[in-house]
Protein backbone atom coordinates (compact mmCIF):
# COMPACT_ATOMS: atom_id res chain seq x y z
CA UNK A 1 0.00 0.00 0.00
CA UNK A 2 1.13 3.59 -0.92
CA UNK A 3 0.94 6.54 1.40
CA UNK A 4 0.75 9.51 0.12
CA UNK A 5 1.82 11.96 3.29
CA UNK A 6 4.67 13.65 2.07
CA UNK A 7 5.51 15.26 5.65
CA UNK A 8 7.95 12.36 7.01
CA UNK A 9 11.00 12.31 8.93
CA UNK A 10 14.59 12.42 7.27
CA UNK A 11 17.14 12.60 10.04
CA UNK A 12 16.88 11.23 13.48
CA UNK A 13 19.50 12.53 16.39
CA UNK A 14 19.91 11.24 19.95
CA UNK A 15 19.69 13.99 22.29
CA UNK A 16 23.23 14.66 24.35
CA UNK A 17 22.84 16.84 27.22
CA UNK A 18 26.24 16.27 28.76
CA UNK A 19 26.81 19.75 28.34
CA UNK A 20 24.76 22.77 29.65
CA UNK A 21 24.98 26.30 28.60
CA UNK A 22 23.30 28.58 30.60
CA UNK A 23 22.26 31.66 28.76
CA UNK A 24 20.82 35.00 30.43
CA UNK A 25 16.88 34.98 29.97
CA UNK A 26 15.71 38.35 30.54
CA UNK A 27 12.25 39.02 32.75
CA UNK A 28 10.79 41.73 30.03
CA UNK A 29 8.78 41.22 27.44
CA UNK A 30 9.75 41.72 24.47
CA UNK A 31 7.43 43.08 21.42
CA UNK A 32 10.03 43.79 18.90
CA UNK A 33 13.88 44.83 19.00
CA UNK A 34 16.59 44.42 20.66
CA UNK A 35 16.37 43.90 24.60
CA UNK A 36 17.57 46.04 27.45
CA UNK A 37 21.42 44.91 28.29
CA UNK A 38 20.55 46.51 31.76
CA UNK A 39 21.20 43.63 34.19
CA UNK A 40 17.86 45.25 36.45
CA UNK A 41 15.95 43.05 33.56
CA UNK A 42 17.79 39.65 34.05
CA UNK A 43 15.77 37.14 35.47
CA UNK A 44 18.62 34.40 35.59
CA UNK A 45 20.32 31.91 33.46
CA UNK A 46 18.23 29.17 31.55
CA UNK A 47 19.55 26.11 30.16
CA UNK A 48 17.32 24.82 27.04
CA UNK A 49 18.56 21.53 27.85
CA UNK A 50 16.85 21.34 30.92
CA UNK A 51 13.63 23.19 29.58
CA UNK A 52 13.19 21.37 26.52
CA UNK A 53 14.56 17.86 27.18
CA UNK A 54 13.00 16.77 31.03
CA UNK A 55 13.57 13.15 30.31
CA UNK A 56 16.89 12.61 28.17
CA UNK A 57 17.57 9.07 27.77
CA UNK A 58 13.89 9.25 26.11
CA UNK A 59 14.58 12.58 24.04
CA UNK A 60 15.49 12.48 20.79
CA UNK A 61 15.58 15.23 17.62
CA UNK A 62 14.45 14.48 13.91
CA UNK A 63 14.49 16.71 10.94
CA UNK A 64 11.43 17.50 9.13
CA UNK A 65 10.52 17.41 4.99
CA UNK A 66 7.42 18.58 3.94
CA UNK A 67 4.48 20.63 4.11
CA UNK A 68 1.75 18.54 5.61
CA UNK A 69 1.82 19.93 9.03
CA UNK A 70 2.31 23.31 8.20
CA UNK A 71 -0.83 24.34 9.81
CA UNK A 72 1.06 22.82 13.50
CA UNK A 73 3.57 24.93 13.16
CA UNK A 74 6.03 22.71 11.30
CA UNK A 75 7.97 23.40 8.04
CA UNK A 76 9.91 21.64 6.18
CA UNK A 77 13.77 21.84 7.70
CA UNK A 78 12.52 22.10 11.04
CA UNK A 79 13.95 20.38 13.63
CA UNK A 80 11.75 18.06 16.38
CA UNK A 81 11.73 17.41 19.54
CA UNK A 82 10.41 13.82 20.81
CA UNK A 83 9.84 12.28 23.95
CA UNK A 84 9.30 9.04 23.77
CA UNK A 85 8.12 8.50 27.59
CA UNK A 86 5.30 10.44 26.50
CA UNK A 87 2.27 8.67 26.54
CA UNK A 88 0.57 9.11 22.98
CA UNK A 89 -3.05 10.67 22.93
CA UNK A 90 -5.67 11.69 21.04
CA UNK A 91 -4.62 15.28 19.43
CA UNK A 92 -0.87 14.78 20.42
CA UNK A 93 1.56 15.52 17.76
CA UNK A 94 3.09 12.28 16.66
CA UNK A 95 6.27 10.36 14.62
CA UNK A 96 4.92 7.12 13.59
CA UNK A 97 5.85 3.98 11.79
CA UNK A 98 3.72 3.38 9.17
CA UNK A 99 5.17 0.44 6.66
CA UNK A 100 8.64 1.35 7.46
CA UNK A 101 8.17 4.96 6.96
CA UNK A 102 8.38 7.70 9.77
CA UNK A 103 6.00 10.19 9.65
CA UNK A 104 5.09 13.22 11.95
CA UNK A 105 0.95 13.40 12.03
CA UNK A 106 -1.64 14.46 14.59
CA UNK A 107 -2.88 11.18 16.33
CA UNK A 108 -6.76 10.99 16.68
CA UNK A 109 -9.12 7.97 17.48
CA UNK A 110 -12.75 7.54 16.09
CA UNK A 111 -13.52 4.54 17.96
CA UNK A 112 -10.29 2.57 18.29
CA UNK A 113 -9.58 3.36 14.96
CA UNK A 114 -6.38 5.23 15.28
CA UNK A 115 -5.86 8.19 12.00
CA UNK A 116 -2.64 9.99 11.40
CA UNK A 117 -4.50 13.53 10.24
CA UNK A 118 -1.95 15.98 8.46
CA UNK A 119 -2.38 19.46 9.27
CA UNK A 120 -2.82 20.87 6.15
CA UNK A 121 -6.69 20.78 3.75
CA UNK A 122 -4.60 19.38 1.04
CA UNK A 123 -3.48 15.93 2.31
CA UNK A 124 -5.82 12.95 3.10
CA UNK A 125 -6.30 11.59 6.69
CA UNK A 126 -4.41 8.17 7.16
CA UNK A 127 -6.51 5.45 8.53
CA UNK A 128 -4.41 2.81 10.38
CA UNK A 129 -5.73 -0.59 9.48
CA UNK A 130 -4.25 -3.72 10.94
CA UNK A 131 -2.93 -4.72 7.92
CA UNK A 132 -0.70 -1.82 8.42
CA UNK A 133 2.95 -1.84 10.31
CA UNK A 134 2.26 0.89 12.37
CA UNK A 135 3.97 1.92 15.72
CA UNK A 136 4.18 4.95 17.46
CA UNK A 137 8.22 6.69 18.32
CA UNK A 138 6.92 9.38 20.53
CA UNK A 139 5.14 12.39 21.11
CA UNK A 140 6.58 15.30 19.69
CA UNK A 141 7.30 18.40 22.63
CA UNK A 142 8.63 21.38 20.57
CA UNK A 143 9.56 22.61 17.38
CA UNK A 144 12.93 24.28 16.69
CA UNK A 145 12.19 26.49 13.51
CA UNK A 146 14.75 28.91 12.16
CA UNK A 147 13.75 32.34 10.78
Amino acid sequence: MSIICPTKVDEVYRARTSKHYSIPLYSCNVAAGFPSPADEFLEGKLDLNQHLIPHPLATYFVRVSGESMLGAGIHPGDLLIVDRSIEPKENKVVIAVVNGELLVKRLKYCGKQPYLIAEHPDYPELAITEAMEFQIWGVVTNVIHAL
